[in-house]
């Protein structure tokens, strides 16, 4: 079905397209999610179009919604916070995160209802009002920015003047810091129970609150009743248990007011008394409360209290029990009971009670009793009504009646009217409970004198007061069973008097009238005309007033209609007595305040309508009651009754005739001012002007208007002749103290009141002309220090605020008068607070009114002329006073300034100084003057004020003090630091300033007319201007930034390009600021603003270009640059962007080539492009160095950079101060690390900057003023404390002698003695504590992603005590933790290098000594052995095992090659670091032959040193010796040995390697030695050996028979026998005696000389070679073949370390074939750990524990005093504190003599071999040598799958000997002849080549010892040669001298041929400032 075409109908669709700017879920049905800033196509009926305007419209409009601002705020602000919200919870900020939640959520809902649109305008306003307070906390408490609001919407500070915004921004500071503190206090009770064993009666519960200062109660009672269960009776009514005392002052918040509770009973008469029958009831005492008020001020919200209730020890006591308890007299009450308490509620709140009633709606709804203060409150606002009679039954006097006991009395109340009948619900207990008819007092048992001190209220009301009394009825209760109360008297008080006035407050006696029960009390008429009371009884009636009983009362009566004053009513009622006016009137001063304005309009009508009838008698008197009741109303109690005059006067005032008599009394009284002897009276009556003007200009209107405008004329007249009287008197000059003057001054205070009334009858000029006359008239000079003066500044103020000068006819008029007024008090610096508050009248005035008017622009032309220099200069001079460090200015501004103010106005500053009144915070009312000022301003006011400059000086003196104004309106502490707002304003005027104030510069300072600091003011506030933080829009949210660049665009740019415009102007002036703005401008160029840098960065060419052509070189520009580039990027300024773009070719800003293009178009383009290049490396290492400081902890990194940097400065830059800094800063970092070590040499550097003079140094960084001398002793003796801390004792003993010689040079004996002390404990710590050895890594850092001092370069890390590899490998991953790990150790490639990602390669490797002197030596100690193989070591080695041809699967030694790296560091280590980098990098292939001698070497090596020990007895087990010569026979047995025999002894091998000859003979020499060595080791295992471990020996004894014979051996030759053990005797000294080492044979003790052909280097601990598990496990098969002694013992079986593949050689993150003795061992069970860990270390690994307990280092003293003796005795102390005492021969052994004695050595050879040496430095086990070595030898053993082995195995590392096979030289006898000193360089050379060259010192104290560093030794560390070396250890001394000689190219050690290093540039001797 289809419809004919005509039919069809076109429909259109409208889409529109969206950008989302919120995201939606899309979790509805066919719901679309949507992503903020996602854009679409939608149909119109999907899309709700918000209404809005568009501002500025174009590339820069701003869209503007119409809907309601708070809206708006909400939105925007929510979505702020929702970013910070989710930081909050990235941070842990858990307690805001949550507050923030639910105020978001609070938020939301409001606005909800607030687009709802149904809300009532009150309840609108409400709900806006909480909004805008929780955006205000929110903003606050993220520390966001302060928003100026008026009626709950944001301002937009365009829109208003900025005085204006400053007055807003500083309401809502003051109103956020210091809340308004409320007059006015209420306390809200809640009673909720009493808590008590004894119940079971009723209860009453009173409160009320207690003057305990003045003992009477503040309040009434509130009541409230309880069940028998202590529960409220009735619970539903919460106005029935809970109250708010209201109209509590402040006053009564103290200490000693306290909350009262009064607990009654109702019940029987005893309350332990048995029920019966009666049923009658009475209300019984039964406890008391107290707590003090000021309590519940600390409290927070509303606390629940449980008070403790007391009872009275006796009845009687009760009335004063609640005082008893305030001043704590014990023994009159107790405990009530130990479990009772009455649980209540309090709470203080604060505000007037209609404020509490919109914060506490929920409490004014749900019901609660208002409890009413006695007497009025504080304040007393009209209107209010109340008429509260109070009575207290005080006490009373009863005779006992016939009976023999006292009665019980109870007090009946009845109220009745004035037709004798009881008034209903008129006697009220308290508030809580509604009135009743009746009250009954509570009984006191058997007292005829009791004493209530009850009170009751009786509201009655106005209309029934008259005619009606009180009867009070007396009746006895009986405790008998019927329980009868019998009447027995009464008493009656009238409530008002026969005259009107009521009963007065007070104490009233009553007179008990007697009567009986049945006597008839209804008639009141029978009673009432007795007498009531004895003081008004008639003097006849002694009968009466002879009585005993009697009874009395207080009554206080709180009314705003009744009065009890007589002679107010007498003036009420002046009509009926008229011959009592004159005494009324006379009397009205007299009487209390209170009481005028309850009747105030009465009493006004009454003035009036006797002066309408008698003015002429009583115009006099009435003016001045009229005076009286004016100032009356003054006082703060009375204020609020202003408003009731003010209606009275416009509504209620009748006297029309009244204006005559005004005027006429009140000119009397002004023109005799002058001649008064007393102005007291005559200054009250011009305090009252304001309201006499009312009274006279509206009683004029009002005859004006009954008569139709009669006696105009006349009336005109009359206040023309007034305002002339005034005048008068006002001109009149008189003494500072004269009463003339202080009247003069109460005139001027409310003179601007009158204003606002005459200008109700007279005309705006008119009235102008009245006040400008009178003002006029004021003396024109007066003294500072009148008090007038302040007034007539005061009276200006109001003036300018007042209706009249918001006109502009009568501004035009006062202005003149203003303005000069506001001058001179502001050049006299006087009164600044009025006069900014003037000002800021005025301009806010101005803002309103379009500035192109003429009216205005003339008007802002007089305020420019008057008040722009001198406001100028006054912000100058509150700023320049004392004030808190921390401002930005210079120095130099500030001499500028005060030289321009002094030459303009010379008294300023010293009356400024007397100015005591305003302070520094102050400044921001006159800044938001001079800037609202200044944004009035026009192009023409600026053309007028700057041709107003007669002469340059003066417009030279004028752009000074603003330039510097400018600079300090921009200081950080000129406003808060959330005035955001107020910021952008002041920057936005100021911006716009400048751009006006630049043309005149350029226009009167540049060419001939030239002048410097006008220029240098200028771009210094530039560069301020453009760092300022408020500016810096990348800090700001996304949101803010838009709206500030909206706003104002980015001011920086602006202002930078009006710098480079300035700075093109210059020309040749340009030199002028080079380099002095370099620092200023690099600044600039330092914010992260691409605009601004390509601006700015072409400036740099200009300069260096300007300075070229000066001096032909830019050395000063270069300077400048470095010296600022340092600390600015220190502050974290500067970014990797910067550094690109500094050092890029692409063109910058416009036609402007870039920096480096510029530069190569030059002559001196490289001189220039090697600054660029130096510049922008330095900014690559301060980048690094900034990144790395932010890190929390200090790690290698962090050194690491410190050290490029500090190396930079030093090579490069030759910049000697940055050098110095940056080593102080290393060695804090090592110092915080505990690197004592690295920490010393770091010092050393500075050290050796100085020499041994009298030079006297400056203070610098901490160290005080003091001679050069003095500071390097400084330096030595807090070297000396870190190498002691660091245990690197060696060099320590070097600064020892160098400081002794310094001593012992003075004479300074005593310092001498305790320096040698220090040295000799320090070698004593050599020979005594044991020291680690620590282990050394390669590291390899690949990548773009790395900084750029590490980034493609190797280093040698020196690692930490006990840290092995995986340990290291595992601390590298965590200071990079995006590195990846490298699973190889071949060299990368390219990619690696190029690969934007960082690489991490790392594995061990083995350091090689260079002492090889000392390691060779046989007569030294292990002890100091230990430190020279693993100090100042430049080279280290790593070796790889490799297969070169075929491999042989019978004997794969054959073809077992090793690849060794050899690494050359740029420093040696330890050093300045712990790690350096790689400077050379060498590869060398051993064969197979060279590998298997290192391997017998070194294994021949071990065994000796084991056996010596054990000759010694230095081993305290013999197990470690055991294990190895069971490796060794073992593996020889099952063909180790004769692998190598089958491989290398063959014919074959001998032909076609017949270069190897000697070799071979060599390995056979080896082998030969092995097996002779092996046997004398058996002979002395033999001695020492346990009886457990006979069989084993006995095995290994056959065993090495067998491994002799399959050697083919029979007989040793003669090179063998020459005994291959050498032993240590324990003394140095024989060592040096005997040229040729001692030799024991199992024989005895024949010496033979023993002759090593070839010797190989044994420094590395790991062996490096590599065989598969296969070759292993072919040449060990015995038990023994664990990795280290203990386990034989333990049985812990370990895998092999030897294959690549091990799973226990790297950590899981890096797995390397390096060689490392990190290959893991099986895990002990936690029983086993520490005996593990402790046995399998190595003597220079084990922790000293492990031998004898290390004593704790005491606290090493740290500080820069000055150097004496202290000093030195702090060191001392420390040495030798730290020292170990020498072991007795009974106490070295580590157990007990029992261990001694189990080791079985004999006495005989204990005397043969040596004298015992205590084993300091020695093992109880030797460990593996997988894992470490035996004590005092670095044994890189060979590895049978981690046993002992022959030499011959499957090695993971190749062994060496103690001195490298490549580098050690061939030993003959003449080596061995004895110690061979090194030649000494005498210090006197040393010194000459120190002072020629001036070269710093090396980094390493050791470190000249290296061929390549030809550097003359310092001379701190160089020994006289007139000092003899020791004979052992020579090395510490023999190492300083020795490195003076400078190892030529010719040397053997430099065989690599790499050329000597050039010195680094000398660097310049400025110490003398340092």
């Amino acid at each position: 079905f289809c419809l004919p075409r005509e039919h069809w109908k076109q429909i259109t669709y409208i889409f529109y397209c969206v950008s989302v700017l919120a995201s939606f879920r899309g979790t509805v049905q066919h719901g679309l999610p949507l992503e903020i800033g996602d854009t679409g196509i939608f149909p119109c009926t999907y899309i709700h179009l918000k209404n809005a305007h568009i501002k500025n419209k174009g590339q820069f409009e701003t869209v503007i919604p119409t809907e309601d601002s708070v809206i708006t705020e909400m939105t925007s602000t929510l979505r702020d916070w929702g970013a910070m919200w989710k930081r909050l919870y990235v941070k842990n900020d858990g307690d805001l995160f949550h507050r923030l939640w639910h105020v978001m959520n609070e938020i939301l809902d409001l606005r909800r209802q607030v687009l709802v649109g149904h809300l009532t305008n009150d309840r609108m306003k409400d709900v806006k009002q909480h909004i805008t307070a929780r955006l205000d906390w929110g903003n606050e408490q993220l520390s966001l920015d302060l928003v100026p609001r008026r009626e709950f919407s944001m301002v937009d500070p365009d829109e208003i003047s900025v005085t204006e915004l400053f007055k807003l921004m500083e309401h809502r500071h003051r109103k956020k810091e210091t809340p308004v503190p409320a007059s006015t206090h209420h306390l809200f009770v809640h009673m909720k129970s009493l808590m008590s064993s004894n119940l079971g009666e009723e209860l009453e519960v009173f409160f009320h609150i207690y003057d305990g200062r003045e003992n009477r109660p503040l309040s009434e009672r509130f009541f409230v009743r309880l069940n028998k269960n202590g529960v409220p009776k009735s619970p539903e009514k919460t106005e029935r248990q809970c109250t708010l005392f209201v109209d509590l002052g402040s006053s009564d918040l103290r200490k000693d007011v306290y909350i009262v509770v009064h607990i009654m009973r109702i019940g029987r008469m005893g309350a332990g008394e048995k029920k019966n029958l009666c049923s009658i009831q009475y209300r019984r005492p039964f406890g008391c409360a107290v707590v003090s008020i000021a309590d519940l001020l600390t409290a927070d919200s509303k606390d629940d209290h449980l008070l403790k209730v007391y009872a009275c020890t006796t009845e009687s006591e009760w009335y004063q029990i609640h005082e008893n308890i305030i001043r704590k007299v014990n023994s009159r009450y107790n405990l009530s009971g130990s479990n009772t308490g009455l649980a209540v509620s309090l709470q203080l709140l604060h505000g007037d009670i209609e404020q509490l009633r919109r914060e506490y709606m929920v409490l004014f709804t749900r019901g609660v009793s208002i409890t009413k203060k006695l007497g009025f409150s504080d304040i007393i606002m009209p209107g209010e009504m109340r008429n509260d009679l109070y009575m207290t039954l005080e006490k009373g006097e009863f005779e006992k009646g016939g009976k023999s006991v006292a009665r019980n009395v109870e007090i009946t109340v009845y109220v009745l009217d004035i037709e004798g009948q009881v008034m209903k619900s008129y006697v009220a207990a308290g508030s809580g409970e509604p009135g009743g008819d009746v009250y009954h007092s509570f009984v006191l048992y058997h007292n005829n004198s009791p004493r209530w001190a009850e009170q009751i209220k009786l509201p009655i009301p106005v209309d029934m007061f008259r005619g009606s009394h009180v009867r009070f009825e007396f009746r006895h209760c009986s405790t008998k069973d019927k329980g009868e109360k019998k009447l027995f008297g009464y008493s009656f008080v009238h409530l008002m008097q026969e005259d009107g006035r009521t009963l007065p407050d007070g104490t009233h006696e009553l007179i008990i009238h007697k009567c009986e029960e049945n006597a008839n009390l209804q008639d009141s008429s029978c009673y009432l005309k007795l007498p009531f009371s004895k003081a008004n009884l008639p003097g006849n009636n002694q009968a009466v007033k002879g009585t005993k009983e009697c009874f009395w009362i207080t009554s206080f009566l709180c009314s705003t209609k009744l009065t009890q004053n007589g002679d107010m009513l007498d003036l009420l009622k002046w009509r009926a007595h008229p011959e009592r006016i004159n005494d009324s009137l006379l009397k009205l001063k007299e009487i209390d305040g209170s009481e005028i304005v309850k009747f105030l309009q009465d009493t006004l009508d009454t003035l009036f309508g006797i002066l309408d009838e008698s003015s002429q008698r009583y115009g006099l008197k009435v003016f001045d009651c009229l005076v009286h009741i004016i100032n009356l109303l003054q006082d703060s109690k009375f204020h609020h009754f202003k408003p009731v005059m003010d209606t009275y006067i416009e509504s209620h005032f009748a006297g029309a005739l009244s204006y005559r008599d005004l005027i006429k009394v009140l000119k009397w009284y002004v023109d005799r001012i002058i001649d008064a002897e007393h102005q007291d009276h005559i200054q009250q009556v011009l305090n009252a002007t304001e309201y006499i003007f009312k009274y006279i200009i509206q009683s004029r209107r009002l005859f004006a208007l009954a008569t139709g405008g009669q006696s105009e004329e006349e009336f005109r007249c009359c206040v023309h002749e007034l305002f002339m009287s005034i005048r008068f008197f006002l001109s009149q000059e008189n003494k500072i103290t004269s009463p003339i003057t202080q009247t003069q001054a109460v005139f001027l205070r409310t003179f601007p009141a009158v204003y606002g009334e005459l200008l109700k009858i007279f005309t705006v000029r008119e009235v102008a002309g009245f006040v400008r006359e009178t003002l006029g008239s004021l003396p024109a000079t007066a003294r500072a220090e009148c008090p007038l003066e302040a007034v007539k500044l005061h009276c200006i103020a109001k003036t300018v605020e007042s209706q009249l000068y918001t006109n502009t006819e009568s501004r035009c008029i006062l202005l003149p008068v203003v303005l000069r007024l506001l001058q001179a008090h502001m050049q006299e610096q006087r009164d600044l607070v009025m006069c900014a508050r003037i000002l800021t009248s005025m301009l806010s005035l101005v803002r309103k009114y379009d500035s192109t008017e003429p009216v205005v622009s003339e008007e802002v032309d007089l305020i420019v002329d008057s008040l722009l220099v001198v406001l100028m200069r006054t912000i100058l001079e509150i700023t320049n006073r004392p004030q808190a460090a921390g401002t930005n200015m210079r120095l130099q501004f500030q001499d500028i300034t005060n030289q321009i103010v002094h030459r303009t106005t010379v008294t300023t500053i010293t009356k400024c100084q007397n100015n005591h009144t305003y302070n520094y915070k102050h400044t921001g009312e006159f800044v938001a003057c001079l800037l609202a000022l200044l944004r009035q301003m026009s192009d023409k006011h600026y053309q007028q004020l700057l041709q107003a400059f007669t002469s340059k000086d003066d417009l030279r003196d004028f752009l000074l003090q603003i330039f510097t104004v400018f600079r300090i309106l921009i200081r950080p502490e000129m406003f808060l630091k959330d005035w955001t707002v107020m910021r952008l304003v002041t920057n936005n005027v100021i911006i716009t300033t400048v751009l006006y104030l630049s043309d005149p510069l350029r226009k009167n300072f540049l060419n001939d007319k030239f002048d410097y600091k006008v220029w240098d003011s200028y771009f210094y506030l530039s560069v301020i201007f453009i760092n300022q933080p408020c500016l810096q829009l990348e800090s700001f949210s996304p949101s803010k930034k838009k709206r500030v660049l909206e706003k104002y665009g980015d001011m920086r740019v602006m202002m930078g390009c009006e710098i480079f415009s300035m700075w093109q102007n210059l020309g040749e002036h340009k030199l002028n600021f080079i380099p002095a703005m370099i620092g200023p401008f690099l600044e600039v160029t330092l914010v992260p603003q691409p605009d601004l840098r390509n601006v700015m960065i072409p400036i740099f060419h200009d300069m260096m270009d300007w300075e070229q052509r000066r001096s032909g070189n830019f050395k000063q520009v270069e300077a400048k640059l470095i010296d600022k580039l340092d600390g600015l990027m220190s502050e974290g300024k500067g970014d990797e962007t910067y550094r690109e773009l500094f050092n890029s070719i692409i063109p910058l800003f416009g036609p402007y080539p870039s920096l480096l293009k510029k530069i190569e178009r030059e002559t001196w383009r490289e001189s220039g492009v090697s600054l660029i290049a130096t510049v922008t490396r330095l900014m690559e290492r301060l980048l690094d160095y900034r990144d790395c400081v932010k890190l929390g902890e200090v790690d290698g990194k962090k050194i690491g950079c410190t050290v490029s940097l500090l190396n930079f400065y030093k090579t490069e830059l030759n910049k000697e101060e940055m050098y110095i800094r940056y080593i102080h800063k290393l060695y804090e970092l090592h110092l915080k690390a505990q690197n004592y070590t690295e920490a010393s040499y770091t010092l050393l550097l500075y050290d050796e900057l100085l020499e041994w003079s009298e030079r006297p140094l400056r203070e610098f960084l901490n160290y005080p003023m003091q001679s050069e001398w003095q500071r390097k002793e400084y330096l030595h003796l807090t070297i000396v404390q870190n190498f002691d801390r660091g245990k690197c004792w060696e060099n320590g003993i070097i600064l020892c002698r160098e400081l002794a010689d310094q001593y012992e040079s003075y004479y300074d004996y005593r310092n001498l003695s305790k320096m040698r002390m220090m040295e000799a404990s320090l070698y004593e710590k050599i020979m005594d504590q044991q020291r680690l050895e620590p282990e050394f890594f390669r590291v390899g850092f690949y990548g773009k992603k790395f900084p750029f001092f590490l980034r493609n370069k190797e280093f040698v890390c020196r690692g930490h005590d006990y840290e092995r590899l995986e340990a290291f490998q595992q601390r590298m991953l965590n200071e990079f933790p995006h590195a990846i790990a490298m699973q190889h150790v071949n060299q990368p490639d390219q990619t690696i290098y190029q690969a934007e990602a960082q690489y991490l390669q790392i594995y061990a490797v083995s350091p090689i000594p260079e002492s090889q002197d000392v390691l060779q030596r046989d007569g030294v100690a292990d002890n100091i052995k230990s430190f020279y193989k693993v100090n100042h070591i430049w080279r280290f080695r790593y070796d790889r095992p490799f297969h070169k041809g075929t491999k042989d699967k019978e004997n794969e030694f054959k073809s077992l090659w090793v690849e060794r790296t050899s690494l050359t560091l740029v420093q040696s280590l330890p050093g300045i670091s712990r790690w350096f980098e790689v400077e050379k990098r060498e590869l060398v292939e051993v064969s197979p032959l060279e590998n298997a001698i290192e391997v017998i070497e070194n294994k021949n090596l071990q065994l000796r040193m084991l056996i010596a020990q054990c000759q010694s007895r230095q081993m305290q087990n013999i197990n470690p010796l055991t294990m190895c010569l069971n490796g060794v026979i073992d593996a020889a047995v099952n063909g180790g040995l004769a692998r190598y025999q089958e491989a290398f002894f063959v014919k074959d091998y001998i032909v076609n390697h017949p270069e190897d000859g000697e070799k071979i003979g060599r390995l056979r020499e080896l082998m030969f030695e092995q097996a002779h060595i092996l046997e004398y080791g058996l002979a002395i295992h033999e001695k020492f050996v346990p009886q457990d471990m006979r069989p084993l020996h006995k095995k290994l004894v056959d065993q090495f028979h067998v491994m002799k014979s399959s050697l083919g051996i029979q007989e040793f030759p003669a090179y063998v026998r020459a005994s291959p053990v050498h032993f240590t005797n324990g003394s140095p000294r024989s060592s040096c005696r005997n040229s040729v080492p001692n030799i024991i044979s199992p024989d005895g003790a024949r010496v033979v000389a023993r002759r090593s052909p070839l010797t190989y280097p044994a420094v590395n601990r790991y062996s490096s070679s590599s065989l598969s598990s296969q070759a292993s496990n072919e040449v060990s098969n015995i038990t023994g073949q664990s990795e280290s002694s203990d386990e034989v013992f333990n049985m812990q079986p370990s895998p092999s370390t030897s294959s690549l593949s091990s799973n226990h050689s790297a950590s899981p993150n890096v797995t390397s074939s390096a060689p490392s003795s990190t290959r893991g061992s099986p895990q002990l069970q936690d029983k086993h750990k520490h005996s593990r860990e402790n046995s399998c270390l190595s003597s220079r690994e084990r922790p000293v524990s492990a031998i004898y307990p290390n004593p704790l280092d005491p606290a090493q003293v740290n500080t820069h005093g000055q150097i004496n003796r202290q000093m030195i005795d702090a060191c001392l102390s420390m040495c030798l504190y730290t020292n170990v005492v020498r072991p007795t021969f009974s106490s070295w052994s580590l157990d007990s003599v029992k261990e001694v004695n189990n080791t079985q050595f004999s006495d005989t050879v204990g005397k043969l071999l040596c004298p015992p040496v205590p084993p300091s430095s020695l093992p109880p086990f030797t460990p593996s040598p997988t894992e470490c070595q035996s004590a005092g030898l670095v044994s890189n053993s060979p590895v049978l799958s981690g046993s002992y082995s022959s030499g011959i195995s499957s090695m993971s590392r190749c062994s060496v000997s103690e001195a490298s096979g490549t580098e050690a030289t061939t030993g003959d006898h003449s080596a061995h002849q004895g110690p061979t000193m090194p030649n000494s360089v005498s210090s006197g050379s040393d010194e000459l080549i120190r002072r020629e060259n001036k070269t710093p010192p090396p980094y390493s104290v050791y470190e000249r010892t290296n061929p390549r560093r030809p550097v003359p030794l310092p001379h701190s560390l160089s020994i006289p040669p007139s000092v003899d070396p020791p004979a052992l250890p020579p090395k510490p001394h023999q190492q300083r001298t020795s490195s003076m000689k400078l190892v030529p190219a010719s040397d053997p050690r430099r065989a690599d041929g790499v050329p000597h290093v050039p010195r680094p540039r000398p660097l310049p001797r400025k110490v003398s400032q340092l």
